[in-house]
């Protein structure tokens, strides 16, 4: 029932566009203010959490966390923005959430866990703010209205990249949680599966 089928399978496709294209909202949001373009981690906590969850619970085998990392490069090729420094951080999370879900026997944890790895999809994009200040102001200016990257400088004081982050990761446990009470999400452990009959609703 949770493992691969053609019906998973086309699942977990959907989820992959979804995963992508809401990725891809939480970066046009950035052109909204600077302080949205600080907050990507947590937009993406609120927009991806629910997709990566509910993909993870459909699905309890690997290979899942690959396919929606595969989808977010393959929009980057598509819009000509497959830069190292978009992909690389997507290799990495989505070779990371497969090992957490892997050590976590698939469970809800690791699932959790793994959802909120995923929500680091963007982080090629707003890790710059703090790693690669000068470039980053430097595009800023060139690219976004005027005031816009001064605007961006004066909202990303050093102690807010670990704050965005770890706020994000909260966030994204609550939206698991959320979505796993809206959807009806099972959140019980494989062992405890093979004793009940319960499933997901169709």
């Amino acid at each position: 029932m949770y493992t691969w089928n053609k019906k998973n399978a086309l699942n977990v496709l959907l989820y992959a566009v979804l995963y992508a294209a809401l990725s891809a909202c939480v970066c046009f949001a950035g052109a909204i203010h600077p302080i949205m373009f600080v907050c990507y981690q947590i937009t993406a906590a609120i927009l991806v959490t629910g997709v990566a969850i509910t993909a993870f619970r459909r699905v309890r085998a690997p290979g899942v966390a690959a396919c929606l990392a595969l989808a977010m490069i393959l929009l980057f090729f598509i819009i000509q923005d497959a830069l190292p420094w978009h992909v690389v951080p997507l290799i990495v999370i989505g070779l990371l959430a497969e090992a957490v879900r892997a050590l976590g026997k698939y469970n809800w944890w690791g699932d959790v866990a793994a959802a909120a790895i995923m929500t680091f999809s963007t982080f090629g994009y707003y890790g710059q703010i703090w790693l690669n200040r000068a470039f980053t102001y430097e595009s800023a200016v060139e690219e976004m209205p005027a005031g816009y990257g001064d605007g961006l400088m004066a909202a990303s004081p050093n102690w807010a990249f670990p704050v965005v982050m770890i706020v994000g990761v909260l966030v994204s446990i609550g939206i698991s949680y959320l979505t796993a009470k809206l959807f009806k999400l099972e959140k019980q452990t494989e062992a405890q599966d093979s004793e009940t009959t319960s499933a997901f609703p169709a």
